[in-house]
């Protein structure tokens, strides 16, 4: 276990590789072509933190403390900076103890994301690390207006050795979902994943479907754990924030999936999304296999961002 999530953390500090250069490169050029703490010093420093998709609110909240600490601690030399960014950087990412609670408890997880950032993919490996943990997985295919998305899921599902729930496609998400939580309870199931719709073009539509799962749901599983997890693609950048805030008014999230980290240098949304929105990032992606999917670690994600040695 040890030498996978070595393995892992090898692949983020690698997968991070152009965020290091859009942020910490510049970062680095301005601590070390300063001579002094001044204005000029801050504004090129907030312009660096702001172009690595750190956000305007996040960066304003790591400049006020920077400007704090550097007053507090009587700093002088720019260089000297560097950590205080480090720390504060990994503070606007910590949002506590990250739990995985439906890990532990028979639970209903519904993931949504709109097309192409990997949602069904993320559906497969979670479900193929839940079922190798030893526990029983069932996934239901309720994105049934998107083509192929259930023949996409059912290959998913039998790579990652387990049952999949579903219709023919454009038959109604509800049904598919009436039908996965008869079999996670007759099957004795531990998690039940529910690949659903993220239509955001027309948020109406969503918030309704999304409410009907819903109650399906409370009707027919109400001692069922719930976990709502939204699949942003990290390539996108603000925009993947964007989509969370719409997300986030059609659905009650309780965590993000971080998609496609590696070779991206907007890397920085992941402060971004748990420093702005108070969610927990609870996986990220760094590459196509079923490993490449792992629980977030704020500390690890610093440290392979600066590329840091414990």
């Amino acid at each position: 276990m040890e030498e996978k999530k070595k393995g892992f953390f090898g692949r983020l500090v690698e997968g991070l590789n152009k965020t290091r250069s859009n942020i910490v490169s510049g970062m680095d050029s301005i601590l070390n072509g300063f001579s002094a703490i001044d204005e000029d010093f801050y504004e090129e420093l907030e312009e660096t933190l702001i172009m690595g998709d750190l956000g305007i609110q996040t960066t304003m909240k790591i400049m006020e403390d920077l400007r704090q600490k550097v007053k507090e601690q009587h700093i002088r030399e720019p260089a000297q900076c560097r950590q205080i960014l480090i720390d504060s950087i990994r503070e606007q990412m910590d949002l506590g103890e990250n739990a995985y609670e439906f890990e532990n408890r028979r639970s209903v997880v519904l993931v949504i994301g709109v097309n192409g950032v990997g949602k069904t993919t993320s559906i497969g490996k979670l479900a193929g690390q839940l079922k190798d943990g030893g526990k029983k997985v069932i996934v239901a295919a309720a994105d049934t207006f998107r083509a192929a998305a259930v023949e996409q899921l059912a290959e998913w599902a039998n790579r990652a050795g387990v049952e999949i729930i579903a219709q023919h496609e454009g038959a109604d998400p509800a049904a598919v979902i009436y039908d996965a939580v008869a079999a996670a309870k007759s099957r004795k199931a531990d998690v039940l994943i529910c690949d659903t719709a993220g239509r955001l073009h027309n948020k109406k539509n969503l918030m309704e479907e999304l409410k009907k799962i819903n109650r399906i749901i409370e009707r027919e599983y109400p001692e069922a754990y719930r976990e709502t997890l939204v699949v942003l693609d990290g390539t996108t950048g603000q925009n993947a924030l964007v989509q969370a805030r719409q997300f986030m008014e059609a659905a009650d999230i309780t965590g993000i999936i971080l998609t496609k980290l590696d070779g991206t240098a907007k890397g920085g949304i992941a402060v971004a999304i748990q420093s702005e929105l108070g969610i927990p990032v609870k996986y990220i992606g760094v590459g196509e296999t079923i490993d490449d999917l792992q629980k977030f670690d704020s500390e690890e994600f610093v440290r392979a961002l600066f590329d840091v040695k414990k």
